[in-house]
Order: C-alpha cells, then sequence, then structure tokens
C-alpha cells in the first residue's frame, strides 16, 4: 500500500465511524496523554534539542507546560462545556418555545503542525479537537523530525488509527491530505502555505481555522519604562531565537527614548546570553536557526538591509555551519527595505524612531493586520489611541507574548494572519458544530401565521411583525 493510499485509508476508516465518543472517554483520553507527557519528559526534552537546540527550560514552559495547562483546563470544564447552552426567544411570538445550542463534533479534521512550536502547536490542537470529540489526522513538520515522532509515538501508544493517527512526512504528504474532504482543517504556518491550504479546503467546503503570523509591531513611547522594556523584548525576541509568530517583529521607537533603550537592550543580551559571539552560540539558553534553508534566508534579509544603509547597532555575528545568527538591532532601517516587508521570524530586529503616535500608526497601518501588537506605555492617552485606530489578533500592554498563555483568551489573527480562534473554550468550539435547536409543542402559536391570508390572520402578522 501507497503512502498516500495509506492516508486515504485511515481517513475512511475514521469517516466511516459514526459512533460518538462520550464525555467520560474524552475525558479518559485527555487523561492518558497527561499521563504520558508526565511519564516522557525527558523524551521531550531531548527531541526538542535534537531539531532546534531549544533550551530545557523553553521546552519545559513553552511546549510542556502549555499542552499539560490545556489538559487541565479541558478536564475541568469539559462537562459544562458540553452542557446544552440555553438561550432566550428573540421575539414573543415564539413562546413557549425552549431553545438551546448543542455543541457537537465536526466529525473527522486535519490538523497541519509547524515546526518552531512542534509539541506545543501540535498536540495543544489535538487536546481542543480531542475534547470535543473529533477523530483526528494529525500532519507534525518534517522540518522538526525528532519531535513529529515522538508525537508519532505518544500517539500509536495511546489511540486506534480510527480515532487519532499521524502522518509523518513532507509537503507531498500534506498535499495528499487536503485532496481529503476532511470536516475542518486546523492549519498553523506562513500566510503564503495558508493561501494553499485554504485553497484545498474551498474544494470541499471544509470549514478551516488558519493561525498565520506577520508583523508584530512592538511600540515604546516617551512614557514607557524602559528598563522594564528591556528585559521583555530581549526575552520575547530571543525566546526561540525569534523563530515564533508572535515575536516582536520591529520596534517604534519614540525619538527621545531609543539611545537609552538601545543601550540597556544591548546590555541585557550580553547579560544572559554572553558578552562574545562565541558564548551566545554556545549557550544553553539561545535556541539556533532550524536549517540551514532559513539560515539563508535571515543572513539574506540582514545582510540586504546593511546593503542599503541599516546600522548594525548589536550583533551582527552569524556561523552558517552552525546556523546561528546572534540577536542582532538595527538601526537606520527604512520601509523600503525587505526586512520591512517580511516576517522576519528570528533574531534579527529592527528599531524605527517616531516623533508623533500618528508616525506609529501610519506605518502599522499600512501592512497587514498583524498577529500580535506590543505597546510598552504609561499613558492612558496613548494606550487608548493604539486600541482604537489599529487592529490585530491580540495585543499586550507593557508586556509581550504573554497573552498566549492565557487559556481564557481567544488566540488568532485577523485577515493575513489568520483567522479563527483556539485556546481553552475557545479552541473547544472551534472543534465543535454549534448546532441552533428549537423544541415547541401543541400550544405553539406559529401557526396563527400560517396560510390561507385570511384578513383576521393578516392583522395577526402586522402585529407581530411591528410590536413582538
Amino acid at each position: 500500500m501507497s503512502h498516500n493510499e495509506r492516508v486515504t485509508d485511515i481517513f475512511h476508516r475514521q469517516l466511516s465511524n459514526h459512533s460518538p465518543i462520550s464525555v467520560k472517554e474524552r475525558l479518559k483520553k485527555l487523561s492518558n496523554m497527561e499521563d504520558w507527557i508526565k511519564t516522557n519528559r525527558q523524551a521531550i526534552f531531548d527531541a526538542h534539542y535534537d531539531d532546534l537546540r531549544k533550551p530545557e527550560s523553553e521546552v519545559e514552559l513553552g511546549e510542556i507546560w502549555y499542552v499539560l495547562s490545556e489538559i487541565k483546563l479541558a478536564k475541568k470544564h469539559l462537562t459544562n462545556w458540553t452542557k446544552p447552552l440555553h438561550v432566550g426567544i428573540s421575539t414573543l411570538a415564539l413562546i413557549p418555545a425552549r431553545s438551546w445550542i448543542h455543541y457537537e463534533p465536526k466529525g473527522v479534521v486535519l490538523i497541519i503542525a509547524p515546526w518552531n512550536f512542534p509539541f506545543n502547536l501540535s498536540v495543544g490542537p489535538l487536546v481542543s479537537a480531542l475534547a470535543a470529540g473529533n477523530r483526528v489526522i494529525l500532519k507534525p513538520s518534517e522540518m522538526a523530525p525528532n519531535v513529529s515522532s515522538l508525537v508519532k509515538k505518544m500517539v500509536d501508544d495511546l489511540f486506534q488509527p480510527e480515532e487519532v493517527a499521524v502522518c509523518l512526512g513532507d509537503a507531498e504528504v500534506a498535499n495528499s491530505l487536503l485532496g481529503l474532504p476532511f470536516h475542518h482543517i486546523f492549519f498553523t504556518g506562513s500566510p503564503a502555505v495558508g493561501k494553499i491550504v485554504m485553497s484545498a479546503a474551498a474544494k470541499h467546503l471544509s470549514s478551516i481555522t488558519l493561525e498565520l503570523g506577520g508583523k508584530s509591531p512592538t511600540i515604546l513611547d516617551e512614557t514607557a519604562d524602559v528598563n522594564l522594556a528591556a528585559k521583555k523584548i530581549a526575552w520575547g525576541k530571543c525566546l526561540n531565537l525569534g523563530q515564533s509568530c508572535i515575536a516582536p517583529d520591529y520596534l517604534l521607537i519614540h525619538k527621545s527614548r531609543k539611545d537609552e533603550f538601545l543601550e540597556k537592550l544591548s546590555k541585557r543580551i550580553d547579560e544572559v546570553f554572553g558578552d562574545t559571539f562565541d558564548e551566545k552560540e554556545s549557550s544553553p539558553n539561545l535556541t539556533h536557526v532550524v536549517n540551514e534553508g532559513h539560515w539563508d534566508r535571515l543572513n539574506d534579509l540582514l545582510t540586504s538591509a546593511v546593503k542599503q544603509g541599516a546600522t548594525i547597532v548589536h550583533g551582527g555575528g552569524k556561523n552558517k555551519e552552525s546556523n546561528f545568527i546572534e540577536p542582532t538591532i538595527l538601526d537606520t532601517v527604512t520601509q523600503e527595505m525587505k526586512i520591512m516587508k517580511e516576517e522576519i521570524f528570528g533574531p534579527l530586529l529592527p528599531v524605527i524612531p517616531f516623533d508623533k503616535l500618528d508616525d506609529c500608526l501610519d506605518i502599522i497601518n499600512s501592512k497587514p493586520k498583524p498577529l500580535a501588537l506590543y505597546l510598552f506605555s504609561n499613558s492612558r492617552k496613548n494606550i487608548n489611541r493604539i486600541i482604537d485606530n489599529t487592529s490585530s489578533g491580540g495585543m499586550v500592554i507593557n508586556e509581550v507574548k504573554t497573552h498566549f498563555l492565557n487559556l481564557n483568551l481567544p488566540f488568532g489573527g485577523v485577515n493575513t494572519s489568520g483567522f479563527g480562534r483556539s485556546h481553552g473554550f475557545e479552541g473547544f468550539k472551534t472543534f465543535c458544530n454549534e448546532r441552533a435547536m428549537l423544541k415547541n409543542g401543541k400550544t405553539s402559536l406559529v401557526w396563527l401565521i400560517f396560510p390561507p391570508y385570511t384578513s383576521i390572520r393578516k392583522k395577526i402578522i402586522r402585529f407581530v411583525t411591528r410590536y413582538l
């Protein structure tokens, strides 16, 4: 049996299984996953190091803890999430009808995960899909082969293929999966590939969630706490070496704070990761670039910016053999440079000074709506002005990235940065059909507006349309 035939066979086996999965069964599946993750914690650490040289603490926080938090929240609330949500009637004409929303699984769903947070962004959506009662085919990234193989081992240990199956492979495997009529597709990745996924989904009218990316701006105004901002931006930009869809992509800073901030940010980077390039390259606290192709892309962004007049304020060291580029701050950057037109997804931070907040609004609103927007400010007026005059999937004030960790917040983008929401109850709903339910009986008044439209019934209809 060829790989494509095997994929198709698994899909149809899941599709033909119409038996509902009870809440009790779902809770058991989630508990089994929770136990497996806790038991195999060291294997998860090792796989991430082998693929990305990712520090153990980053794996603990950004991969394991996040997924366990999703499981914990789902287990705690699943019984309530699955209960009918009773709603009132919007018109008295429906008296005495009862109405409610019934959350039913979408059916057989496909999850396509990226390489940058390979466990988190594979297993996190899987938790939501299973909580909602779906059957799942999961396609992890071939660029993180060790983590992908580990995810497959977890699924093989815990599930039958008719429940959950993992398909390993490259874009050819993904394309074969996208040719199947899934009931829902959940994709995390770049906007360019998101368009391909959306086009494929349209052929089957499959519903879709796209978690994409974009250029997430960070604003630092004249009222900001520079010390606080330097520490948090250094962390947010250097976590996973900037290979994150919600990493600060570029910095807009009030010209009166620029020199002070750049000095403090440079100092903070050296304090945490080492004074020299060699110390940073061997630092146990810094990930490396995932592969040579992405290193080449980042190197092109850096060198082309410098050729066009950008200056390196801090960093700039690189080693292709180890797929490493140190955290690098760039000044005298213009909007015409390639680095300001593409999502960076790496350790390069362009800095652009501004005089007025309107300058920030002009830059941000000239680009596609970002997945995240960060603002460091102690001015309520400035905060409200940014909120009211921009649009983004999420916005964080005096912090970066941490909205992702609050599972009570819906996570997702806007237009080119994605659509649909994930995490917690929103993730559960993403994998559900919210079925509209209404029940009435013999005492229903609706029959009063049935034809034939006699003069009396016309009066009743007029009364209903005007007053009820």
